[in-house]
């Protein structure tokens, strides 16, 4: 249970809080598609530096996590503070730091279920779209929403920093050698960052699509809910689906799936649409996490760890290059055409196995 507090605290307030509250800032801070793509690449550019950081940092686990939580918490009620655009990108940099030194310490942190652990991903992403959908339907402002999810960010802090402080982290492994740079390990890694470009768009601008097409946040509202409850489902259930048929067939199904998420708001106009895409892309990413990652350990063997390096890096680059794309085309349809296409050629190079 801690680790999935401290998941959900990280990553559906520290790097997806802004996707259910951009429709309320549009709302009352006139914040546009472009400014939001800015806002959005500044915390994955953050996400980035604080996973390569955390390669580096010789402190103790219980003390980064600790201040990664406390530090998200603050930077998040501190988007409150201010109506800086300048600010609002260092503050959403900072969560991204942190967020990242979270789930890289907590991942090594040694618990028996790693599929409950990251199921907070998709409980916070779950609890952080109810939580603005109330604020919504109450006709909060964007800053009393950044103020709320930073004191649910808090509380969940203290409820879990006694539990990261009475064990430690599971050894650490040293880095392997004789990892080579084949065609395949290439492969893997430029279809993982091609994962991470796909995913993001919709991940990011759901909540403000489905404003576009009806403005009762009672029902627009719910689109990225239904994300983080189909994220949440899909990585319970992804351990089953590796065992019966692969972890790589089950990332090309994942990518396809992806795909097909990611365009049907193309295809079928309102919400009904928009919400499929949110239970067919939320209920893929993490599946498609899971299953590239275990894909590179059958690969790379005991250099796993150099491929995995690298796969996470070209995803986090996917991740900053998807909003900012949004940003310069001016427009969501060109930019989720473009992502459905690529994970589609991205799950055709996938079949060519070794």
């Amino acid at each position: 249970m801690p680790g999935l507090v401290a998941l959900a605290i990280a990553m559906g307030i520290g790097r997806f809080a802004f996707t259910p509250l951009l429709p309320i800032m549009q709302a009352d801070a006139g914040l546009g598609v472009a400014e939001g793509g800015w806002l959005a690449s500044a915390n994955y550019v953050g996400y980035l530096v604080g996973a390569l950081l955390a390669l580096r940092l010789d402190l103790p686990a219980s003390r980064v996590v600790r201040g990664g939580l406390a530090l998200v918490a603050v930077v998040t009620a501190a988007m409150a503070l201010t109506h800086s655009f300048a600010a609002w990108m260092v503050l959403r940099f900072a969560a991204g730091v942190a967020s990242a030194w979270v789930l890289v310490f907590v991942s090594s942190w040694g618990f028996a279920r790693p599929e409950v652990v990251f199921a907070g991903v998709g409980t916070g992403i779950a609890v952080t779209g109810l939580a603005c959908l109330l604020l919504m339907v109450n006709s909060a402002t964007s800053g009393t929403a950044w103020i709320a999810l930073g004191a649910i960010a808090a509380v969940g802090t203290v409820g879990i920093w006694h539990a990261f402080g009475t064990r430690p982290a599971a050894a650490g492994a040293s880095v392997p050698n004789g990892f080579a740079w084949t065609p395949e390990a290439w492969r893997l890694t430029a279809c993982y960052g091609i994962f991470g470009f796909g995913y993001i768009i919709p991940a990011t601008f759901l909540p403000a699509m489905a404003k576009q097409v009806i403005d009762d946040p009672v029902k627009f509202g719910w689109s990225w809910p239904l994300f983080g409850a189909a994220a949440l489902a899909s990585t319970l259930a992804a351990g089953s689906l590796r065992k019966r048929f692969g972890d790589r067939r089950t990332w090309i199904a994942a990518h396809i799936v992806m795909a097909i998420g990611v365009a049907v708001p193309l295809a079928v106009p309102g919400l009904a649409g928009i919400l499929a895409s949110a239970l067919l892309v939320g209920g893929t990413f993490m599946v498609a996490t899971m299953a590239g990652v275990q894909e590179a350990r059958r690969v790379a063997g005991t250099g796993a760890r150099t491929l995995i390096a690298a796969m996470t890096s070209a995803f986090a680059v996917g991740q900053i290059a998807g909003p900012l794309v949004v940003g310069l085309f001016h427009s969501l349809s060109l930019s989720l055409l473009l992502a459905a296409s690529l994970l589609l050629v991205s799950a055709f190079f996938l079949r060519r196995t070794p």
